[in-house]
């Protein structure tokens, strides 16, 4: 594994998908002869009948497009008087309801609400929050933050404030601000400097000045921090990950080293997440779920591909063997083809 994120070169200079929000590089594409009508009399029928045809909705909701999906509910809405959403959970259970309810949610509101699950109860589930707020544009994370204000009228960073602390919390802060620099173009001595400033910060010192960690991996825009990350190993000898992973620890090294593995290749980042949350016995549905919704529009082809490269097998084939029922079914058709 420390292979994939030592080689700077290929990851620094491949096409980044952190601001990408739908793309070439999804797996579910939008249906040409799309009727939201015609759709809702199936799913009506799949869920009405005898049994729940499982086939059908998984047929339906893998094959259309987010925006479409969103077309089906209000049709649905409007043809039955009851939310898609409440009868998918009235009618299916476990974390295949899970997995269809997140397909008929809009992204940002889907976001938002693994946010709110992760911050429910007692303790934080602050992997949960890390991997969402460190692989998300401003754009992405400012539509979640909307979608949160609007439903429990407070202020997402308010709220995230009174769970986490520490240089934990004013990381995640920023970065729950939405306010990345988003500059594309890239300041070669601003790099060196940074970079500079981060070793003088960790490896040069004893101890760690975390806060100037902080501030550059949360500010600066994506093309900035590949560059830092370049100029990082020309002056210690060591990547800026390996440097962090033995300087910090806990959350805030957790949530550091997700946002440079997020700089350097946001598909990488994810193939590892999911090899992660099925290795070993017994599977962690949620994230797997998540990641598998919330990428399939985006760049799950280039997760693909960064899974076979990482794990030698293919993410197909790893759902496959861990999954079954229609949960399997409906995960190995949002993942499409085997590679």
């Amino acid at each position: 594994m420390a292979s994939l994120w030592d080689d700077l070169d290929s990851l620094v200079n491949s096409p980044s998908s952190f601001e990408a929000t739908t793309g070439e590089r999804g797996t579910i594409k939008p249906k040409a002869d799309f009727d939201a009508g015609d759709d809702t009399v199936a799913l009506r029928k799949a869920i009405e009948g005898l049994g729940t045809k499982d086939k059908v909705l998984i047929d339906i909701l893998t094959h259309r497009s987010s925006a479409q999906r969103q077309l089906i509910c209000e049709a649905y809405l409007g043809a039955t008087g009851r939310t898609l959403v409440e009868d998918l959970k009235g009618d299916t259970s476990g974390d295949f309801e899970d997995l269809l309810v997140a397909l008929a949610t809009p992204p940002a509101v889907y976001d938002c609400h693994e946010v709110m699950r992760a911050m429910e109860g007692a303790g934080t589930k602050d992997s949960v929050l890390i991997e969402i707020f460190a692989s998300r544009s401003n754009q992405q994370i400012k539509a979640l933050s909307d979608v949160y204000l609007e439903e429990t009228e407070k202020m997402l960073t308010l709220d995230l404030k009174s769970e986490v602390s520490g240089d934990f919390s004013n990381a995640l802060l920023l970065l729950a601000e939405g306010k990345r620099d988003d500059n594309t173009a890239v300041d070669a001595d601003k790099a060196k400097e940074d970079a500079k400033t981060l070793y003088d910060a960790g490896e040069k010192k004893w101890g760690t000045d975390e806060t100037k960690f902080v501030d550059i991996l949360c500010n600066r825009s994506i093309p900035q921090l590949r560059q830092t990350l370049v100029e990082y190993k020309n002056i210690s000898g060591k990547t800026l990950q390996h440097s962090i992973e033995g300087e910090m620890s806990g959350e805030l090294e957790e949530l550091l080293v997700a946002i440079v593995k997020c700089v350097k290749s946001v598909p990488a980042f994810f193939a590892e997440r999911l090899y992660e949350s099925m290795k070993g016995g017994g599977t962690d549905e949620s994230t797997l779920n998540r990641i598998m919704v919330g990428r399939s529009e985006i760049d799950m082809l280039d997760i693909r591909a960064e899974f076979k490269k990482l794990y030698e097998y293919s993410l197909h084939s790893a759902i496959e063997s861990d999954l079954s029922d229609s949960l399997g079914e409906c995960v190995t058709a949002i993942c499409g083809g085997e590679d």
